[in-house]
C-alpha cells in the first residue's frame, strides 16, 4: 500500500511562492515569468501601474514596461485572450486556447442568445466590421458605425453596446485579435493578422487540452485541489477533470498528497506535479529563502481568494467598485507579502502629474509579527516601486498604525 506524501501546509505557500517566482531567488526575464504562471490578467485601472506590469514588477523588479509591448506586438511571443479574464497569454500555448474558441458561443441559454443574435440582428454589423479589417487593417471600436435596429442586451454593464459585443463575441471566437494599443485602446484585426506565422496550429482533442491546462495551473499553483485548478489559469474550462487527474496519477506525472495545517490534514484530494518534488524536497529540510514585495490585487498569487484564506489566512477583496465611504482598507490595496505571509496592504495612489507615490493607508494584518525586520523590507520595496514608477517623492498623506511609524519617513 503506497502511503500518500504529507506536506505542511507552511511549505505548501513556499512552494506556491517560489513556482510564482515571488522567492529570493534569482530574478527571471518577464516572458519565463508569463510562462510559469500561465497568463496575466489585464485590468484597465492605472492607480499605480497597469496591473499585469505591476504583478511582472513584484516578480522582476525594475524592467522596462515597453518590453511587453514588444513581446506582445512586435515579436508576438505573447497574445491577448480570455484565460481566467482577459488576460495576456503566451502565443505557444494557442492550442490550449482554441477548446473556448472553437467552443464559443457556449451550449447554454446565453450561448443560445448570443449565437442567435450574431446569425441574425448583428450579422450585418459583423460582415461589416469584418469586411473593414480584411480591407483596411487595425481599427479601434470608435472606428465602427452601428446600424443595427435592435442591440443585444447582456447580463452585465456591457451591455447594451453592440459594436463592443460583437468585438468581445469575435474575439472570443477567435476571430479577430488585438494588434496593438494605444493606452488602453485595443486596435483590432483579423487574428490570422495579430497571430505570427509560427503559431502553432495544431487541433488538439479536448482531453489533451484539458490535461495540459491542468499541469500548467498544478505548476503555477504549487500544490492544488481540483477546485483550485478550475479556478486557475482557463477558468471553468476544464471539462472532465477528475478522469484527467486519476489519468496522470497513474502515469506518474502527479501525485496525490496529503496537506496538514497544526497537524490536521486538510480536506480534499491534493495534486502535486511530480517534477516539483525536488524543489519541495529542497523547501523541507529549511533552504528557502524569503522575499518581501507588494501584489497586485489581480496579482495570480491571491486570484482564488477561497485558496488564499485556506493557505495564507488572509481575506481580500477589490474595493474599487464600492462607494468610497463603505470601503474598509481603500481603493487600489495591495498585500504585502513579507516571506510567506500576507502581513498587511497598503493603499497607494501615483500622482503623475507631481510624480508622487501616496500612500493613502497602511493596515497590519490581525496577529502578523510587524518588527523592525519587516517594516525595513517593505519601506525598501515602496522605495523600489516609487523608483520604477518615476516617483520623486514618497508621500504618507494618513496617520499610520504604530509599528508603521518610519514609513512616514521614506
Amino acid at each position: 500500500m503506497t502511503t500518500s506524501r504529507i506536506i505542511e501546509h507552511q511549505h505548501v505557500r513556499q512552494l506556491n511562492i517560489t513556482r510564482q517566482h515571488l522567492d529570493a531567488a534569482a530574478r527571471p526575464a518577464p516572458l519565463d515569468v508569463i510562462r510559469d504562471l500561465g497568463c496575466l490578467q489585464l485590468d484597465p485601472i492605472s492607480a499605480i501601474q497597469r496591473s499585469h506590469l505591476l504583478v511582472l514588477w513584484s516578480r522582476v523588479g525594475a524592467y522596462d514596461p515597453a518590453q511587453i509591448d514588444t513581446l506582445l506586438y512586435q515579436d508576438k511571443s505573447l497574445f491577448e485572450y480570455w484565460a481566467h479574464e482577459a488576460s495576456i497569454v503566451l502565443t505557444e500555448d494557442y492550442p490550449i486556447h482554441r477548446l473556448l474558441m472553437r467552443n464559443y458561443p457556449p451550449e447554454t441559454a446565453w450561448g443560445d442568445r448570443i449565437r442567435s443574435w450574431m446569425n441574425t440582428e448583428g450579422s450585418a454589423l459583423r460582415d461589416l466590421m469584418l469586411a473593414r479589417l480584411r480591407e483596411e487593417g487595425p481599427l479601434p471600436a470608435r472606428a465602427f458605425e452601428d446600424k443595427t435596429d435592435s442591440e443585444f442586451r447582456s447580463s452585465g454593464w456591457t451591455s447594451p453596446r453592440n459594436v463592443s459585443q460583437m468585438l468581445m463575441h469575435l474575439w472570443r471566437s477567435g476571430v479577430i485579435g488585438v494588434a496593438r494599443r494605444q493606452g488602453i485602446q485595443r486596435f483590432w484585426d483579423l487574428a490570422e493578422h495579430t497571430l505570427p506565422v509560427w503559431t502553432p496550429r495544431d487541433e488538439w482533442d479536448t482531453p489533451r487540452i484539458v490535461e495540459q491546462a491542468a499541469l500548467r495551473a498544478i505548476r503555477a499553483l504549487g500544490v492544488a485541489r481540483l477546485d483550485h485548478i478550475k479556478l486557475h489559469f482557463t477558468r471553468s474550462r476544464y471539462p472532465d477533470l477528475a478522469a484527467t487527474l486519476k489519468t496522470l496519477v497513474s502515469s506518474g506525472t502527479l501525485e496525490e498528497v496529503t496537506i496538514t495545517k497544526e497537524g490536521q490534514a486538510l480536506p480534499g484530494i491534493w495534486y502535486l506535479h511530480t517534477a516539483d518534488i525536488p524543489v519541495l524536497e529542497q523547501i523541507q529540510i529549511g533552504t528557502w529563502q524569503p522575499r518581501t514585495t507588494l501584489l497586485s490585487p489581480f496579482d495570480n498569487l491571491i486570484c482564488d481568494r477561497k485558496r488564499l484564506k485556506l493557505l495564507f489566512d488572509f481575506d481580500y477583496r477589490v474595493e474599487i467598485y464600492t462607494p468610497q465611504t463603505k470601503r474598509q482598507y481603500g481603493y487600489y490595496v495591495l498585500p504585502i507579502l513579507h516571506g510567506d505571509h500576507l502581513i498587511g496592504r497598503i493603499d497607494p495612489r501615483y500622482d503623475r502629474a507631481r510624480r508622487a507615490l501616496v500612500i493613502h493607508a497602511v493596515h497590519s494584518e490581525a496577529n502578523a509579527i510587524i518588527d523592525t525586520t519587516a517594516v525595513t523590507a517593505v519601506s525598501e520595496v515602496i522605495r523600489g516601486l516609487a523608483a520604477w514608477l518615476g516617483a520623486k517623492t514618497i508621500e504618507v498623506s494618513v496617520s499610520v498604525p504604530a509599528e508603521w511609524e518610519s514609513l512616514k519617513h521614506l
